[in-house]
């Protein structure tokens, strides 16, 4: 096989550098093998949410520069993305709190704010792609008034007799965007579940996902003519995740209903989770759908202790089983905004101070070294290594390539050989805190 080296060494000044190896003998320490022939479960790819924080900040670029933010994301030169998430109604990162419904007597069924901001960004990502952009829906929170505080912010639970309604709801959410001519494949149940924030946000236990999964949305979006719409519960932090899975899918009806489970990173790696998920329920798909550099908790890290976290992240989330990845805001702020209550973070690409350009931050470069190249459809290949000072993952591509992404965080360089056979393979130095994609085409 042909060999091509993608290397980011920021540290060095080298973003995406590339270099051609030739295969030979293994003379090095931190040898790692790729097994080909031991496929586990197949990735759809990545991508990144279409908030309206998002869509408002790419409206203000001069019109050029919109679609040059575009390509950075999803063209053949950027990061390829094929996947996205829209809130369904308000969340944090909109420019205030909104809903479908306004009160019990209310028939409309307003999509004004999806019409305005999100739908019009969708579609013109889709036009840089080529290719419809697979989303998955997510709400924050209920109406107020269908839900026991009254209110869409600070937690509170959907009233039993706004169940059937909330899911029409949710139902006619997806009609409208395929009616616009975006690819909605997927729906949460509810963002972060058990998190009473000061924002949008709504608290289900697992019985109660399960229940409404299965009695409710999925005989909404089946009348609503969406019922391919695979369903997702939890779509939270991955430290509970076994037990969530374990109270939803004991619910009857649960299992034929709730296709797979989504996590988000806010409590760590919990790389373990997703393996023992996989284990226990292997038909189910496995979703990464938020994380983010929040400004409460990481301002003071360094730009590319930023990037190492996600690739680390990235990188355990896919060895883990992850069916999908998919980042938080596409685009913010020089602020790390707009957010209606102050929850700034910071997103892979920001506006610049005068809000007529953008810049890529460090962290883009590090989820492009997986983007780029590991395909829609791609298979994952079991692997190993010396250690864990050589983090590792592998893909086979639908076109037959081959791809191992390999990660150092530490401060020195790492002499790596890595093999498919155990015999010959392609010997180079994985700088210190550098990350790289091995590309290897038949």
């Amino acid at each position: 096989m042909r060999a091509t080296l993608i290397i980011t060494d920021l540290q060095r000044g080298c973003r995406w550098r590339t270099e051609t190896l030739e295969s030979g003998s293994l003379d090095c320490v931190h040898q790692v093998s790729v097994c080909p022939f031991d496929r586990n479960q197949r990735f759809e790819g990545f991508g990144g949410a279409f908030t309206e924080a998002a869509a408002h900040s790419w409206q203000q670029l001069p019109e050029d520069r919109r679609q040059d933010f575009l390509a950075a994301y999803f063209g053949p030169e950027g990061l390829r993305y094929t996947q996205g998430r829209v809130h369904i109604g308000s969340c944090d990162f909109s420019l205030g709190n909104y809903a479908c419904k306004e009160d019990p007597e209310d028939t409309a069924f307003r999509t004004d704010r999806d019409d305005r901001n999100l739908i019009p960004m969708i579609r013109a990502a889709q036009e840089t792609a080529g290719r419809p952009i697979a989303l998955l829906l997510s709400p924050w929170s209920p109406p107020g008034f269908m839900k026991t505080n009254g209110e869409m912010n600070h937690g509170g639970r959907l009233k039993p007799e706004y169940r059937a309604l909330w899911a029409e709801c949710m139902a006619k959410y997806a009609a409208h965007y395929r009616a616009a001519g975006c690819d909605v494949r997927r729906i949460s149940v509810q963002n972060e579940p058990d998190a009473v924030q000061t924002w949008d946000s709504c608290i289900y236990s697992g019985a109660e996902e399960g229940e409404f999964a299965a009695g409710f949305l999925a005989p909404a979006l089946a009348e609503a003519g969406c019922g391919d719409v695979k369903i997702l519960a939890w779509d939270h932090n991955k430290d509970v995740l076994v037990y969530r899975v374990r109270d939803t899918m004991a619910v009857s009806g649960a299992a034929e209903s709730v296709a797979g489970f989504a996590v988000h990173w806010y409590t760590g790696d919990h790389f373990q989770a997703l393996r023992t998920v996989k284990r226990l329920w292997p038909e189910k798909e496995l979703w990464f759908t938020e994380g983010c550099v929040e400004y409460s908790r990481f301002d003071g890290m360094t730009p590319l202790q930023k990037a190492e976290m996600y690739a680390h992240d990235i990188l355990g989330n896919l060895n883990g089983g992850i069916s999908g990845s998919i980042d938080w805001n596409l685009l913010l702020d020089v602020g790390g905004g707009p957010n209606h209550v102050g929850n700034f973070c910071e997103a892979p690409v920001m506006l610049t101070e005068d809000g007529q350009d953008f810049r890529r931050m460090d962290e883009y470069y590090y989820i492009g070294q997986f983007s780029r190249w590991i395909q829609p459809g791609a298979m994952r290949l079991s692997v190993s290594g010396w250690s864990e000072e050589t983090e590792v993952t592998a893909f086979e591509n639908p076109d037959k390539s081959r791809v191992a992404v390999l990660l150092n965080r530490t401060g020195r360089d790492l002499p790596v050989s890595l093999t498919q056979d155990g015999r010959e393979g392609y010997s180079f130095v994985l700088g210190a805190h550098s990350i790289c994609t091995l590309h290897m085409t038949l």
